[in-house]
């Protein structure tokens, strides 16, 4: 059963949503535009054996700051099937050039996306919300098949047949406000809207508590705080090169 927690205050706010939130950057950015325009925002990480699971903390801790009215950890244990260097005994790739960031690398979870959606789709018929917000990026996403925009309309026309919300017209709606966003872009968005990105976790193979700054999503974090021209928070284990 997923853990859950209330943060809910009385707040008057519009439509019911449901954000996936993983504690990083991305997630954490569009938590912060769902709670903007109004949303009744309810968060759902995910448990699923990731070896940097300092994210679960940081969503946690995000989820109540940006005033979300609920917060769940959904354990599920995909990390089973192995394929991942973030599930599995796989060494994390390091020092990649951004150039090359467009195959598939190992750091890829087998159809997490499409899971970790199905999911909140579930969790979104029993709050009978329409919503589901989610932080895929097509331009800095490096290489992982399930953030592409044909991906994303392809599972909203699924959950639109599979669902009671779909059949009885409701129309289901998955946001993606990031996905032609440049990381620069999306942390200069965040910053105007109040966020602040010393809460997120974003690394990918974590040394001592620190991001390790060498992993794919380190170096793409950091290079967005460089061409946004904005301090960047995060305590790096490895320095600037």
């Amino acid at each position: 059963m997923a853990a859950l927690s209330d943060n809910s205050a009385g707040q008057e706010l519009k439509t019911s949503a449901v954000v996936l939130l993983s504690g990083g950057l991305d997630s954490t950015t569009v938590l912060a535009m769902a709670v903007a325009e109004g949303h009744e925002c309810h968060t759902l990480a995910f448990d699923y054996g990731q070896r940097h699971r300092n994210e679960l903390d940081a969503s946690e801790q995000i989820s109540i700051r940006l005033g979300a009215v609920s917060h769940r950890v959904f354990p599920i244990d995909i990390g089973s099937f192995g394929g991942s260097a973030l599930t599995a005994d796989i060494q994390v790739p390091k020092g990649r050039d951004e150039s090359k960031m467009t195959d598939i690398p190992v750091t890829y979870v087998p159809a997490r996306n499409l899971v970790f959606l199905s999911i909140a789709m579930a969790l979104a018929e029993t709050l009978d919300a329409t919503d589901l917000f989610i932080g895929v990026n097509a331009v800095d996403y490096s290489g992982y098949p399930d953030c592409r925009p044909a991906f994303i309309e392809s599972f909203t026309k699924t959950a639109n047949l599979a669902t009671k919300l779909g059949v009885e017209g409701k129309g289901i709606v998955v946001h993606t406000p990031l996905m032609e966003m440049s990381k620069a872009e999306i942390i200069t968005h965040g910053v105007a809207l109040g966020v602040d990105y010393s809460f997120t976790h974003s690394c990918y193979d974590p040394v001592g508590g620190k991001a390790c700054g060498d992993c794919d999503s380190c170096v793409l974090r950091r290079r967005g705080f460089e061409q946004a021209g904005i301090d960047d928070p995060t305590v790096y284990a490895v320095a600037s090169s």
